[in-house]
Order: structure tokens, then sequence, then C-alpha cells
């Protein structure tokens, strides 16, 4: 039996070789020793083997009760394409989820979830974001000021929220990135400030608007009004540290003038850089998992899961968030520039 099984190897290697198709070979074996002998399941998981570079023919040795699965094969399969199941894996290698994860554990992998990166780095980039980062680094430990920031964002909160999908992966490599989730359906605008001790303003846009420079001064008004009520002191003293992205409504003309007049001062931030804002890498990166799987039907419906998440949270959340930057910064000079994969 384990001859036969072995030559049809050598049968399926040839095959594979001569660069015919999975489901052609297992027609041609199965005309040949008979009917049924091999799936074409079964043949296109010995070719995905083949294709990797792996032209061994036998079963590996193991230890304890003798077991057809092959481990070699596992390997392959995942290196095709590690966001797989292990329910799909299972069906694949007519096995058992429970047999399949035992032998993703023997063969050292975990389930990890993809990451987004919003921008291939260029050299320039990551020397600018290192350089950004040394200064704020020198100027935190000289005189203290991250409780002094006023941080805030956008972000497009959808009604139907995908969850990425696990990938199985060697313990020390990174998750593969992902493709963030189809914009294009129905959303609406969130836009929030905070700082270390929690939400000072937040408001969602009417369904489709968008941030143009006068709209944002706008808002900026409506949040130098949130903070004579909420942190009177910091805006009486005019010590208040806006730290936002360059986004162009940001950036603009209008919005460096409102800015100046509220008597403001910006910190220094790089473009495509998320990852050292806290709105990001923080806040928006845990309503996202706040919301991830559920469908809301409504801009009502949206307003209500925000406000949840906002009371859900507590102090100790928001000054967590802020309190990383240092560490964040530390992080950009080691990796050389590189994005901080979380």
């Amino acid at each position: 039996m384990e001859s036969q099984k072995v030559h049809i190897r050598h049968v399926m290697l040839w095959e594979f070789k001569q660069g015919n198709s999975a489901k052609a070979t297992a027609e041609k074996i199965c005309s040949v020793y008979g009917e049924g002998l091999i799936t074409d399941l079964a043949v296109r998981n010995w070719f995905i083997k083949f294709r990797s570079g792996d032209t061994t023919l036998k079963d590996e040795p193991r230890a304890g009760r003798l077991s057809d699965f092959d481990d070699n094969l596992l390997k392959a399969i995942l290196e095709q394409n590690p966001r797989q199941s292990t329910r799909g894996i299972a069906e694949r290698l007519n096995t058992s989820q429970s047999t399949v994860n035992r032998h993703l554990e023997k063969l050292g992998k975990v389930s990890k979830l993809g990451v987004w990166v919003p921008h291939n780095l260029s050299e320039r980039n990551k020397e600018d974001r290192m350089s950004i980062a040394t200064s704020l680094l020198s100027r935190v430990k000289i005189e203290p000021f991250l409780n002094r920031i006023v941080t805030g964002d956008e972000k497009w909160v959808t009604y139907d929220n995908i969850v990425r999908k696990r990938q199985w992966l060697d313990k020390d490599q990174p998750p593969l990135p992902d493709p963030k989730a189809n914009l294009h359906g129905k959303k609406i605008l969130l836009c929030v400030w905070w700082d270390c001790k929690g939400i000072i303003h937040h408001e969602l846009l009417k369904s489709n608007l968008t941030i143009t420079a006068d709209r944002y001064v706008q808002q900026l008004q409506r949040v130098q009004k949130k903070l004579h009520v909420k942190r009177p002191a910091l805006v009486n003293r005019k010590n208040v540290i806006l730290l936002h992205d360059n986004a162009r409504p940001h950036t603009a003309r209008v919005t460096q003038k409102k800015i100046l007049e509220l008597g403001w001062s910006v910190l220094p931030h790089l473009p495509y850089s998320p990852d050292l804002a806290p709105t990001d890498y923080h806040l928006f990166c845990s309503l996202q998992n706040f919301l991830n799987g559920k469908t809301v039907n409504s801009e009502e419906q949206v307003r209500q899961a925000v406000e949840n998440f906002f009371q859900y949270k507590s102090t100790t959340f928001y000054k967590k968030g802020i309190d990383k930057l240092p560490g964040r910064w530390e992080k950009v000079i080691d990796n050389s520039g590189e994005y901080i994969i979380n």
C-alpha cells in the first residue's frame, strides 16, 4: 500500500513537471489505476507542495500513532495563502479542525491579524520621522508637556464593519498587510478632539459631508468653547498644544490663522505618520475594535454607538494614549524611521 502511494506521487510529480493541471492529472491517474483512486483536490494540494520547492514524496516519520497527515503539505498551503481558517484547511486536507490546530501548534504557527500601512515610506520620509521624533523626545525630557496636548482627527464610520481575517504565521513573522474596508458604502464622518483627561468635543457630520478648511476652522472655535468649560486652566493660560495631522484642511492658511488667533501652538507632525498620532494608534484603533462586526442602519444608530463607546472609556484610557507618545518616538528612532507595527 505504501509503495503504491509513493508511486502515485511520482506520477503526480512527473505530471506537475510537465506543466499539466491537477484536474487532468487526477483524471489520468484514475483512468489508469482505477476510478476514485485520487481526487482533484488531493492532486491540487500536492501541486501546491511541489510549487513551494518541496518534492519529497514519502510521509515524514512521526512518533506515536501513525497518521497520514502531512506537515509539509500544511506548510505549503499556508505559504500559498496564510489567510485561511482552520475549518477551510481541514476541508482541503480531509481531516478535522482539531487535527489542523494540533499540527499548526506543532509547526509553531500562531494566529495574527493583518496590519494596515498608510504609505510606502521613502528614505527621506524615514529620516524626517527620526528627526522630528528626536526633537520631541528631547523637548519632553526638558519640559514635560503631554498634559497640555489636545489632539484630534477625523474617521469615516461605516455602517457595515468588516472583521479582518486572521493569518497563521510563525511567532516571529510579522502579519501581512490587509486592504482596508470598502469606504464607498454608507458612512458618516466622525470628528473628535480629546486630551489626557477625556473627550473635549466630538461631532458627526451629516451624511456624505467631509472636512473643508472653513468647516475645520468653525470646529476649532467650538473646541475652544468646550475648553473654556472643561479645561479652563489650560485655555486661560494659553497652554494648549494642538496635535493634528497634515491633512489640507488642517494646514490651510485660514486654519493657521485661526490657531494663531486662539493662542494655541502646534506640535510638529509629519505626513504619513498615524503611528505617531494618539487618535489613530489609540482612540480610533479601540473604536474600530468596538465597531467590528457591527452593522447599523441609520445615522442615529451610528451616533448612539459612538456615544456608547466614549461613555464606556475611563479617564485612564485617554491618559494612557497620550502617555504612549515618548515611547513611540523612541521606537521610531530605534526602527530607523520605519512604521511602528502594534
